[in-house]
């Protein structure tokens, strides 16, 4: 069996960039070897591109950086090279792929940019494509257009860094007769929960939106939904399937950062614990939801579940986490499609959607 040629690519200028170095030790863990002829990419926070060739092992911790296997590395817009030009000693070489996969979370990886990048090689890629990667990074984006459609998500106002820093005093106002504290303040280009404040009163407010600026021009500040954290995860292109409701029952006041990723304090549960009837509208919103964000490959989608089972749509994730412990891989191994498998989908998927 001839292999696949598969270009990894991992770490990125971005807040996400650890996550990354976790999820793609995962992957590669867990990817069928046998079946890919594996080239990574590391790119630094600075935006270096760099070959590794070293252990695994390495990459989680950053070591993989100061690796002697490095080397310069470039992926070509010439789409009749269809790959990278990778330095060796007084040339450069081009190393043709098949594909890629980008496990990129957050800026510069899941927002579009690097999927139009791709795209201009005329390289298959695994997940969305341009549009739905960036419509889905941008939550003021995202709830417009899922509003617009008739699905509940938060409500919301858009705050603006140059609109809040000449009109600080009034925006403040106008959010408090908004909403009650608390209240949530997210940037609105940003994943895995970073620069995310729960505010509860003025100050913490005005210094989430200060936090949240800092990672983005756009910040969104959400009214607080009380209710059960659930997460589906979809499969697809134009047929899609989804699987299981799983639940996640935060180890601390919100599932921020900290929980998702370094400690082990939260936990999942698979089923989540609701009526078959509440997962099954939670599992078709989700389909509905793709369909309207023009999302192709993959894609987790987090809902809220209230006392009165009303389903609030939280945010979709273009590339969700890879971990050990994410629940995209958790909730389809429930489903019988193992980890391995998994990725052998992503990557056929990819390819499909390119001869189409």
């Amino acid at each position: 069996m001839k292999k696949i040629k598969l270009a990894v690519l991992f770490g990125g200028v971005s807040s996400e960039h650890e996550v990354s170095l976790l999820s793609v030790t995962s992957i590669l863990k867990n990817i069928h070897s046998e079946k890919y002829e594996l080239l990574l990419v590391g790119i630094t926070k600075d935006g270096r591109w760099l070959r590794y060739a070293g252990d695994i092992d390495h990459i989680a911790s950053g070591a993989w950086e100061s690796d002697p296997s490095c080397t310069p590395a470039i992926l070509s817009p010439d789409r009749s090279q269809h790959g990278f030009l990778i330095h060796r000693e007084d040339r450069w070489e081009t190393v043709p792929v098949d594909c890629v996969f980008p496990v990129l979370h957050g800026k510069n990886g899941e927002d579009g940019s690097m999927q139009g990048f791709f795209t201009v090689a005329g390289i298959p890629f695994v997940g969305c494509g341009v549009l739905a990667s960036a419509c889905c990074m941008d939550k003021d984006v995202t709830h417009t257009m899922l509003k617009q459609a008739g699905i509940r998500t938060a409500d919301w106002r858009t705050i603006r860094k140059p609109e809040f820093e000449k009109q600080e005093e009034k925006i403040l106002l106008s959010l408090e007769e908004a909403f009650d504290y608390p209240m949530f303040v997210k940037p609105a280009n940003a994943g895995s929960s970073v620069g995310i404040t729960k505010a509860k009163d003025r100050a913490s407010l005005k210094s989430g939106l200060k936090l949240a600026f800092l990672h983005d021009g756009k910040a969104v500040v959400e009214k607080t939904i009380t209710g059960m954290e659930v997460e589906t995860a979809v499969l697809g292109n134009g047929e899609t399937a989804v699987a299981e409701v799983g639940q996640i029952i935060p180890g601390k006041e919100f599932y921020d950062y900290e929980d998702k990723y370094l400690s082990d304090q939260s936990q999942t549960r698979i089923p989540a614990d609701l009526d078959q009837p509440i997962r099954d509208e939670i599992r078709e919103t989700a389909a509905r939801a793709y369909r309207l964000l023009g999302c192709e490959g993959f894609c987790r989608v987090d809902f809220f579940v209230t006392e009165q089972k009303e389903i609030i749509l939280n945010e979709p994730n273009t590339i969700p986490g890879f971990t050990a412990i994410s629940m995209y891989p958790k909730l389809w191994e429930h489903c019988g499609l193992s980890y391995g498998d998994l990725i052998d989908r992503l990557v056929t998927l990819a390819l499909e959607r390119t001869d189409q």
